[in-house]
Parts: structure tokens; C-alpha cells; sequence
């Protein structure tokens, strides 16, 4: 006889301290391209966080560049 291997069983929500996750509902395409959009905004709206970010720290440094240049 062979020895069968047993799966270990799924820890459900007891494990993690996590509700139950929600039945899966299936979108329609237009629901898809919604959440697509709303991805990218977001998307955009970070990097343009970051890009304001990046131009404050640049305007520091040149600012400090001519200082060190003028003397």
C-alpha cells in the first residue's frame, strides 16, 4: 500500500484574525474599464505627486549651485 500524502487544510479565518473573504461577483466589461480608469487617475495623480516632489528638491539644489558658483 502507498502512503497518501494529506494536504494540510486551508487555515480559514481563525489563522490570520482576517473576515471571510467576499463572493467573487463578476463584472461587466464596462465595470472593467471603469476600474481601469479610476486605476490610471490614481496612477497619475501619484506620479504627478512625485514629480512636484522632485522639481521642489531640483529649484533647491540650483538655488544652492549658484550659491557655490558665485563664490
Amino acid at each position: 500500500m502507498k502512503a497518501q500524502k494529506q494536504e494540510p487544510a486551508a487555515p480559514k479565518a481563525a489563522a490570520g484574525g482576517q473576515a471571510e473573504r467576499k463572493p467573487w461577483k463578476k463584472k461587466t466589461p464596462v465595470e472593467v474599464v471603469l476600474d481601469q480608469i479610476k486605476r490610471v487617475q490614481e496612477d497619475v495623480a501619484k506620479r504627478e505627486e512625485d514629480l512636484k516632489l522632485a522639481r521642489r528638491q531640483l529649484q533647491k539644489l540650483e538655488e544652492a549651485r549658484k550659491l557655490l558658483e558665485s563664490t
